[in-house]
């Protein structure tokens, strides 16, 4: 008995193991989103190709765990804003997006793991909205640019580090598949003249920031 009671006494006392994510956790995250897009596309009237520029927001996520391996997870983020551009015109709108998008993930390791890498694959919807033509191009005849919403595949690799039983640091990296068609017109070539352009965005989204498990 003198033997057996310092051990109940320090099994106690002793810190709880750190657990990290299992069935039924919910995890929220937020950080930095930094969207690069990779594009490609038709030319335009002569001008060139259709360049969209880098812009960086903030990125919320919510994930629910199905298994301790097995969870979904729902994107969003406060809206990105890029400027569209070709070479022979310079900046030729302006416009804004919202990408939500759905994942499937798996987690490697397990619920006592303090470092769980992921991947994820799953389906992305891009809301294209608030296309604007640049002033600069309003005087060489462009107007009514447009450009329309999306649906394609998104893929995800990131890994949690667990800080405390509840809060992590997070980094992740995303591919989206996101395909728009353009449409500009420009009545200084000929009145009602329309351009058509088929554009890949293509992006990858990086992102890094702290998050919560409830």
């Amino acid at each position: 008995m003198k033997k057996i009671l310092p051990l109940l006494i320090a099994a106690a006392f002793a810190s709880p193991v750190a657990m990290a994510h299992q069935a039924g956790d919910i995890l929220v995250r937020g950080g930095l989103a930094f969207v690069s897009p990779q594009t490609s596309s038709d030319n335009v009237l002569g001008t060139g190709e259709l360049e969209i520029d880098s812009n960086m927001q903030l990125g919320l996520t919510l994930s629910y765990m199905l298994t301790d391996n097995w969870g979904v997870e729902l994107l969003a983020a406060t809206p990105f804003s890029h400027s569209v551009s070709t070479a022979g015109l310079g900046e030729v709108a302006k416009v804004k997006h919202l990408p939500p998008t759905l994942m499937a993930q798996y987690y490697f390791g397990d619920a006592n793991s303090k470092v769980r890498p992921y991947v994820g694959a799953g389906i992305n919807y891009t809301w294209i909205y608030d296309e604007h033509v640049s002033s600069d191009a309003q005087s060489k005849g462009f107007s009514n640019f447009k450009a329309s919403n999306s649906w394609g595949m998104a893929f995800q690799v990131g890994a949690d580090y667990m800080i405390t039983d509840n809060i992590m640091l997070n980094a992740q990296m995303r591919y989206i598949d996101i395909d728009t068609r353009a449409t500009v017109e420009n009545d200084a070539v000929e009145p009602g003249t329309r351009a058509r352009v088929n554009v890949d965005v293509d992006p990858f989204i990086y992102m890094v920031g702290l998050g919560y498990k409830f």
